[in-house]
């Protein structure tokens, strides 16, 4: 059957997270004693609150179709947080709310790209970011990064053509915990504006900031870059809420108008009483992810001043990643190593567009994180 599948599925990758994911827990049912260090997600619960909320709608029989784009109490309090906490005015007609940042994302892609359309994609770059492009008929071109990781703004400039269409800037970064600066999303911004390149803006990790660094959206210098970007955020991340699957776009009225469109003809609404229950997370926001962030911190940390020096990394400034290299495997092999040798789940950084790395999380308790250093000190010795 084979042939039934249409060519451009066909070159679709598989999420490598999801597939470590699978084969950890696979290996973990067998009694082996696995840390999955590949999670992309909070290992804290939904804050009581907020299922309390979830609760109180399911009860009030809030469990039927919604406006396609989302409620508008939640799209109202979305406008609300980004006029408090970014300096952005936006109107619910400018706002869709999905099926998670992940279905955000992709509803973009095919609401702007026409086949042959290039996205610029910086990497190192979630894994997810080209097999959309290429799904919705574009072509993901990849940007360089320098000596901090980030944007190689030399290079971005020589991959600028008549087909570029978009980039995607993520900030703060997976997989690499990277914070972009004001002044270095200032210069992109200008080159976006002065070559009217759409700008994706994944902010998911927003909150997840260290070192009281603060996060700047590059839709808030001037109005001229606001019309060019398309915010993309959601719950759950911030609210460790990854399964309720609630994520949002900001936009020009056309474009949000395009991607509701298509989600009206796909999916329809995102889940009713999971809606509400969103509207209670944005809307007390702080109070109920503050610890939470605190702790990734104090993980973070410890990592930082435990890890061998032999080891490289771009410090983490935000998200819950250290994006490392050692030794001279590639890195699925040595992913692959790690997991049979010391049962350490690793993410390998080849689907990141940076072969010599792997990823690890830190979304796990301190033990646990604990006993992988120590595995991954004795795997550097044993080779």
């Amino acid at each position: 059957m084979e042939e039934k599948i249409s060519e451009r599925v066909k070159e679709i990758k598989p999420s490598a997270t999801l597939e470590i994911n699978k084969k950890a827990n696979q290996l973990k049912k067998n009694g082996i004693n696995i840390i999955n260090l590949s999670v992309g997600e909070p290992d804290f619960d939904t804050p009581a609150p907020i299922k309390e909320s979830a609760i109180s709608s399911l009860k009030e029989g809030f469990t039927k179709y919604t406006e396609s784009s989302g409620i508008l109490e939640l799209r109202e309090a979305i406008c609300e947080k980004f006029l408090k906490e970014n300096k952005l005015s936006y109107s619910p007609e400018q706002i869709v709310v999905s099926n998670g940042a992940k279905h955000s994302l992709f509803n973009i892609m095919l609401a702007i790209l026409n086949y042959g359309d290039e996205v610029i994609i910086p990497a190192p770059y979630w894994v997810s970011y080209p097999e959309m492009v290429k799904i919705a008929g574009g072509k993901p071109v990849f940007c360089r990064w320098n000596e901090k990781f980030k944007i190689d703004i030399e290079h971005l400039k020589k991959l600028i053509n008549k087909k570029t269409k978009a980039i995607i800037i993520n900030s703060p970064c997976n997989p690499t915990g990277i914070v972009y600066n004001e002044e270095e999303l200032k210069e992109i911004s200008e080159i976006l504006v002065r070559n009217k390149i759409l700008c994706i803006s994944d902010e998911i990790y927003e909150k997840i900031i260290y070192d009281n660094l603060p996060h700047i959206s590059i839709a808030s210098f001037n109005e001229e870059i606001k019309k060019l970007t398309i915010i993309v955020n959601g719950v759950s991340k911030t609210f460790a809420m990854t399964g309720w699957r609630i994520g949002y776009i900001a936009a020009e009225k056309e474009i949000a108008k395009a991607i509701g469109n298509i989600q009206s003809q796909t999916t329809s609404n995102p889940v009713s009483f999971v809606q509400k229950a969103s509207v209670y997370a944005i809307r007390n926001g702080k109070t109920l992810f503050e610890s939470m962030v605190k702790e990734f911190e104090r993980r973070r940390n410890f990592l930082i001043e435990n890890l061998p020096n032999s080891i490289f990394y771009p410090k983490p400034e935000g998200a819950f990643y250290i994006f490392m290299k050692f030794g001279n495997l590639d890195s699925e092999e040595l992913a692959k190593k790690l997991l049979e040798k010391k049962h350490l789940a690793v993410v390998p950084g080849n689907d990141f567009g940076a072969n010599e790395f792997i990823r690890i999380s830190f979304a796990l308790n301190i033990e646990k994180l604990k006993e992988a250093v120590e595995r991954i000190k004795e795997f550097i010795n044993e080779n």
